[in-house]
């Protein structure tokens, strides 16, 4: 298992940017997620996580909330570790 507190780079506009996620992090973003909200949290996660220094170059970013949803994804998706799940299809043959 991998560590749960992180510090991810993600490289765009010829500019690195660096965000630290813990599981904290995570999960307050997963909760502030609903039907009707979805670009707020990821907007939050990214102004809180990414490192303070960083911050002011970042805000210009945000204003395409496409680009949001996307920097947001690309940070889960490189916390999120890699457990080998493996989704099972159904059997089309009936059992007796």
């Amino acid at each position: 298992m991998s560590e749960v507190n992180r510090d991810i780079t993600l490289e765009f506009a010829n500019t690195e940017f660096t965000f630290r996620l813990t599981p904290e992090d995570v999960t307050k973003y997963f909760n502030a997620t609903t039907q009707n909200n979805k670009v707020a949290p990821a907007n939050n996660m990214l102004v809180s996580t990414v490192q303070q220094e960083q911050r002011a170059a970042l805000k210009p970013f945000l204003v395409n909330p496409v680009t949001v949803m996307e920097l947001a994804g690309a940070l889960l998706e490189e916390y999120s570790p890699d457990i080998g799940l493996i989704v099972k299809k159904p059997s089309t043959t009936q059992s007796a």
